[in-house]
């Protein structure tokens, strides 16, 4: 059989779009929240919208992709992906995601 290896370039990688941002947990709050860091320099209450909550198992120090709200776009948001680490590898070479932010965790 063929197996895959984890160093194996990903096919697609979800890049931000729009007002999405990049960002990492810092702490998980309960009842599907958690305390996010994002890249534009602001902390967001997130959280896991229904349609994900049994498929999107998370910990903090995880890379996500965060969509905020309409209103309270400083301080609320959604979670749309998380990122496995091949893909926060690929993120990295192509310089979307900052290497200060993931060496402060």
């Amino acid at each position: 059989m063929y197996k895959k290896t984890t160093t194996e370039e990903p096919i697609r990688v979800k890049v931000p779009r729009g007002r999405q941002v990049l960002g990492i947990i810092d702490q998980r709050l309960g009842g599907s929240r958690m305390r996010v860091r994002c890249l534009d320099g602001k902390t967001r209450i997130c959280r896991i919208p229904g349609r994900l909550k049994r498929k999107l198992w998370i910990r903090e120090g995880d890379t996500l992709l965060i969509e905020p709200w309409e209103f309270e776009q400083d301080t609320r948001g959604d979670v749309i992906f998380k990122y496995r680490p091949n893909q926060i590898d690929w993120l990295k070479r192509k310089g979307l995601l900052k290497e200060m932010i993931v060496e402060d965790l």
